[in-house]
């Protein structure tokens, strides 16, 4: 983690007094990996610059931070659950029959979504219909379905090096694999063509989640933990490509060169432009009901929001979070308690 600057300045966002006894006097987080580094970042800071205890924050993903989030209201269940994806109406659902029915979602700002692989290997300039040519399990050739046999790189692209396809990509509860299918894959399957075979046999809905159903063959590898792992796993083998958020990437690029997608290299710049396709925002969710229950829940959502945390020239963004333009609107909204509708 790198040495983050800390101004005095946003002490002033946040109480300076726990206020009143509770049965837990700790904020409890947990959910997206990708959202993991800049939540441990400010609930370090929010520790050492306030009276609040500083916050627990665990991963496990954005599906497993929400499903816990939607346990129900009280002392033995979160308080927050970051994620790199919105919250499914489903897991809404959910919340609400468990009795968690006034949930505010923060957006916390931008990431993107790279391909990387070893600094000294090939450089790579993907497309998505590279990846659902590469992963999807069915593809089309000669106007027909088929099982996806493609072996090299070479074969999908002929630009793209003679290379051993090898992919590892989240596991289903990440946040970041949702948005991989649907910005990357799906992406890739209507571009190629192959959407509109697949929807003249399967019908709408059945071909956009048959372009999404990934090989099982080996050449796609779930990662069910974080990122860590993933560069673990393109350690040991050299041929592998990771998906990661841009934030990991660049706090590892002394180890990993990124691929460029579609023309454009992912960076803070080409994702705050809109230029890099495979960008998203990331939120945590945060239960209302727990504001007046656990000491810290609305001060440590102020404080993560605060120009002086997640603005353009704070702590997240020299870890890579990209600001978000609207963060006024944010703040705002977190100080009203404003809801989900």
């Amino acid at each position: 983690m790198k040495t983050i600057g800390f101004t005095a300045t946003a002490i002033s966002v946040i109480a300076l007094s726990a206020g009143a006894a509770a049965a837990r006097d700790q904020v409890q987080v947990a959910g997206s990996s990708t959202v993991l580094p800049y939540s441990t970042i400010v609930a370090e800071l929010f520790g050492e610059n306030s009276d609040f205890a500083t916050p627990v924050v665990e991963s496990g993903g954005s599906s497993t931070g929400l499903r816990r989030f939607c346990e129900g209201v009280g002392e033995n269940t979160i308080d927050i659950a970051n994620a790199s994806r919105k919250i499914r109406d489903s897991e809404v659902e959910e919340c609400a029959a468990n009795g968690v029915t006034d949930i505010m979602e923060v957006r916390i700002g931008y990431d993107g979504i790279v391909f990387a692989n070893l600094a000294d290997g090939n450089a790579f300039e993907f497309t998505p219909t590279d990846w659902f040519k590469a992963l999807s399990a069915k593809v089309v050739e000669d106007g027909k379905i088929v099982d996806n046999t493609a072996a090299n790189w070479s074969e999908v692209n002929p630009d793209l090096a003679d290379q051993e396809i090898l992919a590892f990509v989240p596991g289903t509860r990440h946040g970041t694999r949702e948005v991989f299918e649907e910005k990357v894959i799906l992406q890739g399957c209507e571009d190629s063509g192959a959407l509109e075979v697949f929807t003249a046999e399967m019908g709408e809905d059945d071909a956009e989640a048959a372009c999404m159903t990934l090989r099982t063959d080996g050449k796609s590898v779930d990662i069910d933990g974080d990122y860590t792992e993933t560069l673990a796993r393109i350690n040991s083998s050299p041929n592998g490509i990771g998906v990661f958020g841009l934030s990991f990437y660049e706090n590892n690029t002394d180890t990993l060169q990124v691929a460029t997608m579609s023309g454009v290299t992912p960076s803070t710049e080409t994702i705050a432009s809109g230029e890099y396709p495979v960008s998203r925002p990331l939120f945590m969710y945060v239960k209302k009901a727990h504001i007046s229950e656990v000491p810290g829940v609305k001060e440590f959502a102020e404080f993560f929001v605060s120009d002086e945390i997640a603005g353009p020239d704070g702590p997240l963004a020299e870890y890579g979070l990209v600001s978000d333009p609207e963060l006024a609107e944010t703040q705002a909204a977190v100080a009203d308690e404003a809801t989900m509708q």
